[in-house]
């Protein structure tokens, strides 16, 4: 099934400022014809009578409770910082002062 739409290789590449050789062009020319020719093919069928979902199959949220564990000692916590005051792990700054 060819596709009807065409999509012009050489603009879209000079938007996304790739250079692209002339057998580059024509090889994703055809990828992209075949890929819209398969996406026609797929709208060609008939779903009526199916729910739209984003899954194929059911998802389900598979969590467990959250129930308070056995830590780790802080000493040991702090025996593993790369950096350590005051009982505390150290971290560098992330927000520059104005």
């Amino acid at each position: 099934m060819a596709s009807e739409q065409h999509i012009n290789v050489r603009y879209v590449a000079d938007l996304a400022r790739l250079e692209l050789s002339e057998e580059e062009c024509a090889v994703f020319q055809r990828q992209l014809e075949a890929i819209l020719g398969h996406a026609e093919s797929l709208a060609a069928l008939d779903v009526t009578g199916i729910e739209p979902t984003s899954y194929p199959a059911p998802v389900y949220d598979v969590m467990r409770e959250d129930e308070p564990g056995p830590s780790l000692p802080q000493a040991a916590v702090l025996a593993n910082a790369p950096d350590q005051a005051q009982e505390q792990i150290r971290v560098p700054k992330v927000i520059a002062e104005a």
